[in-house]
Formats: structure tokens, sequence, C-alpha cells
């Protein structure tokens, strides 16, 4: 099978180190550029030393080389992580000098510029313009697993924290068993927070400590409502609170609601193991959740608790991985119509 040229943007972002990663081990996708635009010339090898033996001597190509391959290339895999703000208008400039030159790239976009449909909507919560409104009607933003039919050319992930609420989320509203107001406290690892430190993400700062932030105000409660309504056509009311954890990769949400009717834990496992049957990369789990079980892989795990009235759903999954780089991939394989596991099935690492 001929492999399809992938571009990575986002440079020497953690986000696009973890595609770089997946591209490596792929079986249908080959590294055509990994674009920096402030290290441009630059090895690859030296920005993710753990990647030097895959790419040896590859070296970052800037977006002026992004915008020529896009139009030599008939076909290409763009995987954009660049910063959110900055994504819209790059992504918007390669699919219009795609769109000169007669090629047909596929956009997965892993910022957050394409997830809502409303510009509207994105410049209240990010307090800002969108960099390209009129491109938003060409993106669908869902979890791989909650939308059977893409009716888009290309697509926004949803990300890290987002995609471990939606998981427990949409089947809970798909299939009616709780009432739709949802309480979530999620722990996210310090890599969720990039790749340049700041005050709140220092290792000494950080370390074996434990502490929430944006309680209540955080911009992925009315990322996930509109992608929870999209698929499911229902409202719902969202109430999260994220914490920083003492640890580099990795994030768990509990995600607690009440029951429309009394419930055991194992109606409502049997419930969610039906609703993500086939779809490997999501495990419903009869004992608690551990992060080291999904760390370093593509997979989520789900397990859930119950008092009669209410339950809590554990999710459990890694925020580079599964939450943004492997979701991503997961989503090209659906686009070139490959088996949505290729490149993706390796276990976790264990003992990180």
């Amino acid at each position: 099978m001929q492999r399809i040229p992938a571009i990575v943007l986002g440079g020497t972002g953690y986000v696009a180190g973890e595609l770089l990663r997946l591209i490596a081990l792929h079986p249908h996708l080959s590294l055509a550029a990994a674009v920096s635009d402030s290290k441009p010339g630059e090895r690859v090898g030296a920005a993710f030393p753990h990647l030097a033996p895959a790419y040896p001597a590859t070296t970052f190509a800037g977006i002026a080389d992004a915008e020529r391959l896009v139009a030599e290339l008939p076909s290409s895999a763009v995987l954009a992580a660049g910063p959110h703000g900055a994504s819209a208008a790059l992504i918007d400039r390669l699919l219009n000098a795609a769109a000169k030159a007669g090629t047909r790239p596929r956009v997965v976009d892993v910022s957050a510029d394409y997830r809502f449909a409303d510009p509207a909507a994105y410049a209240r919560v990010y307090g800002h313009p969108h960099g390209a409104p009129a491109r938003l009607a060409d993106f669908s933003c869902a979890v791989p697993e909650h939308l059977a039919a893409l009716k888009t050319t290309h697509v926004s992930h949803p990300g890290c924290f987002s995609t471990a609420m939606l998981l427990s989320l949409v089947p809970l509203l798909e299939l009616g068993l709780v009432e739709p107001v949802f309480y979530v406290s999620g722990i996210t690892g310090s890599t969720g927070s990039g790749r340049v430190p700041t005050e709140a993400t220092h290792h000494p700062r950080r370390h074996s400590d434990l502490y929430s932030y944006g309680a209540l105000a955080h911009r992925h409660a009315p990322e996930v409502l509109a992608i929870a309504k999209a698929v499911t056509g229902r409202d719902a009311e969202l109430n999260f609170v994220p914490h920083s954890g003492p640890f580099a990769r990795g994030i768990h949400a509990t995600t607690q609601a009440r029951l429309v009717k009394p419930l055991g834990a194992e109606e409502v496992r049997a419930a969610l193991a039906t609703f993500y049957a086939g779809h490997p990369f999501v495990r419903i789990l009869p004992e608690p959740v551990r992060l080291k079980d999904v760390v370093a892989s593509n997979y989520a795990h789900l397990s859930v608790s119950t008092n009669g009235h209410s339950l809590a759903v554990m999710s459990v999954l890694d925020n580079l991985t599964k939450g943004a780089a492997g979701g991503a991939v997961q989503w090209i394989n659906r686009m070139y119509g490959w088996d949505e596991s290729a490149g993706l099935t390796a276990p976790a690492a264990g003992w990180t």
C-alpha cells in the first residue's frame, strides 16, 4: 500500500513530538515535513532526543515549505498542533495553496481553533476573533468513537480534557441514563500545559503538589457542551473543576450525575460496554481505572460506581496520545479508509 505523506505543524511542541513518534510507527504514513516557525533547519532529534533514532537527519521545515508541499503532493495528511489562535490562519493558508494547485490534503487540527462551529462562540471563549471563520464549515469536531460518518473534509480533535469528559458524557446523554447536569473533577499531567515552562508548570512548583485552576470557568466546559450537543442533540450543564497533577502524562476525570432511575454499577457498565462495542480503544472495566494502564497509549479506560440514585464514571487516558496526537491519527486512519487502529495498538508503557 502506498504511504501518504504527512505534514506536522507545531514544531517543537509536545503534541507535535507525539505525532512524530506515531508517524514513525505507522504502516501507511511517511513524514513529509515537520514544520517549525521558530527552528527551521534545526534537527528534529535535537528538539526531541528520544526521536533521534527514527529521524537521525530530518530537519524542521518552514511554513513556506509546507505550503509548497501541499501544492505539490496530490494527497497529504496535515496534522496541525500549532498554538491556539494561530492554527486557523495557518491551516487556511495551506488549504488556499492546495485549492489553487488542485490538490487534496486532509487536515486534523489538534488546536482549539476549529472546535466551535460558530465564530462568535469561539470569540466569546477565547477573547479574540477567529482566524478563518469561512473555514469552520469544512470541519467536524468529535471524538472518533462518537461520529459514525464524517460529512466534512477536515476534522478538529476535541483535545485532552475534552476527550476524557466526552467519553463519559456522550453515552450517558445518548442513552438517557442521567439528568443532563454533570459535575466533573479532572486531574492532568504537566505535559498538558505545553513545552514552555510557567510559574504554574515549573517542576519545583508542581512536584508533590495538587491544585485546581479555572474552577467552574475553564474554556473546555463550553467546548464540551457544544461538541456533546452536536453529537447527541441534547443540551446539558457542565460544572468542571480541572486540577494540575504532579505527573507528566495522563488525565484522570471523574464525572458525576444523577440517574433518571435507580441502576446498579453493573447495569451502567453493561450499557457503556454496548455503546462502545466495536471501538477497541475504549475499555469499560469492573475495577477502578489507573493512569499507568493507559499512559503512552491510545487506550482510554472507564469504570463506574453508583449508589442507586447517582453515579460516577471515572475515565483515564494519555493526554498526549488518545487526548491529542493518537486521536488525530485515529481520524487520519478513518479519512483514508484504513483500519482505525493502524499504528496505534501499542500497549501502555506501564511503569512510567
